[in-house]
């Protein structure tokens, strides 16, 4: 499973109602951000989750709203007791903006890695595929995908069949290879075909772009900028380079996701949920969500 937790739903400043955009999934242990702007660890705090357990950071792009919490939030997990490495990604770049911020957190705990993005991009790390994809902002941005793959149904049977010990039998279940009495003996022997996985794409700050619905079409959630939602958003959204409520909630409809969180919310826009009724009726599956919303994704039976 994944726990899901949107931190905040604010653009460009933090507000005394409104937390800066920044999602935290948990996953078997592990902990991956993305974005971190001013006061993500009060939001994290809030929510009560640890940042002890925070292992991969992914980075946006380099508005301050995006990235200036980062000196805090590693000073956080440092006096969290964390000792194991923290990876950074994020654009071209990032491996100067994290040392410059450094600055003011030069004693920490635990080493840090940062690995840049030099376009489109597909890695894993611990148990999560993650895939990295281009925006259009008016600086190099990038949204992520977060995918938790879910192996084949152990077949019991088969694995009798081999004459395999049962003790044997969760090795070849964990995706490795058994040798037993000069035989070996693969997963593919014994395991059905991969099952559908759990998947979150998020996407901010951009212009609506066609890969933003290729990602979210097989996700099980969207968290989309919706910056603005107001008769003139349109004209704003092109100028700023940002998206409109409505706009995210094409972008959900072309990719039919099973549901639709905005966030990214101007600061101008005091009552999001105001608009709720008009883009509900572009895509019903819209949530316009408050800060620190919460979803447990769950695999399939």
């Amino acid at each position: 499973m994944m726990d899901i937790c949107l931190l905040g739903t604010g653009g460009m400043m933090p507000l005394p109602y409104r937390s800066l955009t920044s999602l935290l999934v948990r996953c078997k242990g592990k902990g991956y951000l993305i974005d971190c702007g001013e006061a993500t660890q009060i939001s994290i705090r809030r929510r009560g989750w640890s940042f002890h357990d925070i292992d991969t950071i992914l980075i946006t792009h380099f508005h301050a709203d995006h990235i200036s919490g980062l000196p805090g939030l590693l000073l956080a997990m440092g006096n969290a007791e964390r000792q194991e490495p923290v990876l950074i990604v994020g654009p071209k770049g990032i491996q100067h903006v994290v040392h410059s911020l450094l600055v003011i957190a030069p004693r920490l705990p635990f080493p840090l890695e940062v690995h840049e993005l030099d376009g489109n991009e597909d890695f894993t790390v611990a148990d999560m595929e993650i895939s990295a994809f281009r925006l259009n902002h008016s600086m190099i941005c990038y949204g992520y995908s977060l995918r938790l793959p879910r192996a084949g149904q152990f077949d019991p049977e088969a694995a009798k069949t081999l004459g395999l010990p049962v003790q044997y039998w969760h090795v070849l279940q964990k995706g490795e290879t058994v040798t037993w009495e000069d035989n070996t003996y693969t997963p593919d022997q014994v395991m059905g075909p991969p099952r559908k996985g759990l998947k979150v794409t998020y996407a901010t700050d951009t212009r609506p772009v066609d890969v933003i619905a290729e990602q979210a079409k097989d996700a099980d959630l969207l968290i989309c900028e919706g910056m603005y939602g107001e008769p003139d958003g349109p004209e704003k959204a092109k100028d700023k380079k940002h998206m409109t409520m409505q706009e995210a909630a094409g972008l959900a409809k072309k990719a039919d996701v099973p549901e639709l969180w905005l966030t990214h919310f101007s600061p101008s826009m005091v009552n999001p949920l105001e608009f709720e009724e008009e883009i509900k009726k572009i895509f019903p599956r819209t949530v316009i969500p408050k800060d620190r919303r919460t979803v447990e994704l769950k695999f399939e039976d």
